[in-house]
């Protein structure tokens, strides 16, 4: 494999669904993390596999050789009454993640959102937009929870996501204009870029400067525009295969591999495909995104 500037894993929901709980729910976390070490990749995020016994979970990781990177983190700050609670079970999970030597935090507001927002019933179909209080309120609340992370050496990394009131490019920008730089980085994702209606690289280059961290995903576009036609909605999205490993989908990778290297990215990239293992094998699957990857990587001079 060869050496990237930036310091490459994979996310474990490549063998292990979190939004479609059927995608390969008989695997093992040892399989995974085994699978990853074969890979030759030294980071993951959290997977619902995983031990939460946090003495267990170091013992696999480091004789695996591989870093923690990070964990997700739904949070409702747009709704005022939530903000103590949601900041208190924030600090704790900033503890956990310093504890394992993690630098980030997927953070997502899950207000509006229509699979995750917990206040909204299981019938309505679609995502519900953040209105001035809300928009205000959420800003106030990812600023408080960014100092946090700071307190724990780690930094809160937005997560645009498709499915919730976060998820164009319009919204994408205005969380950044309307939330403390200092406090608030940005999770970027290739995938949730495009299926958001943003264009990835553009996003890349206008919002690179609050950029903490960075997921790889591709998108089978056809599929993606097949599912828009019949109105479907994210979760349905990931059952019909819009999502796949870089390489595999239809977005150009090579200027926003080059854009990160050109800039000098050294932070957490990671790579995901959010598909059913059973008909896309997480480690082929991953194998093959490295060797694109590799494929093209920027040549230095002299090379």
């Amino acid at each position: 494999m060869a050496t990237f500037p930036f310091r490459l894993g994979i996310h474990p929901i490549n063998w292990v669904g979190e939004d479609v709980r059927e995608h390969g729910d008989a695997m093992t976390y040892e399989q995974i993390l085994d699978d990853i070490q074969a890979l030759g990749l030294t980071g993951t995020e959290m997977g619902r596999k995983f031990p939460t016994d946090i003495a267990l979970l170091k013992k696999e990781l480091a004789q695996r050789n591989i870093q923690l990177v990070s964990q997700w983190k739904s949070v409702l700050f747009s709704d005022p009454a939530y903000r103590e609670s949601e900041l208190a079970a924030f600090r704790e999970h900033a503890k956990f993640l310093k504890e394992m030597g993690s630098r980030v935090i997927s953070t997502c507001e899950v207000g509006g959102s229509l699979h995750f927002d917990p206040r909204r019933t299981p019938n309505e179909r679609e995502v519900i937009p953040l209105d001035a209080a809300g928009w205000a309120s959420l800003a106030e609340g990812l600023n408080a929870a960014g100092r946090i992370a700071r307190e724990y050496g780690l930094k809160l990394t937005y997560h645009h996501h498709g499915g919730t009131a976060i998820e164009g490019p319009e919204e994408i920008d205005r969380l950044m204009a309307e939330t403390d730089p200092e406090a608030v980085f940005l999770l970027y994702d290739t995938g949730h870029a495009l299926y958001g209606g943003s264009d990835p690289l553009a996003l890349l280059r206008k919002h690179y400067d609050r950029i903490a961290y960075v997921h790889l995903k591709d998108v089978r576009v056809s599929r993606l525009e097949q599912a828009r036609a019949e109105k479907i909605d994210f979760v349905t999205c990931i059952r019909r295969g819009v999502f796949t490993v870089p390489g595999d989908g239809n977005i150009d990778f090579r200027p926003i591999v080059g854009e990160l290297v050109a800039r000098g990215y050294d932070g957490w990239t990671l790579l995901e495909g959010e598909q059913d293992p059973a008909e896309h094998p997480a480690r082929e699957y991953a194998a093959r995104a490295i060797a694109y990857l590799n494929s093209i990587l920027p040549v230095k001079e002299g090379e």
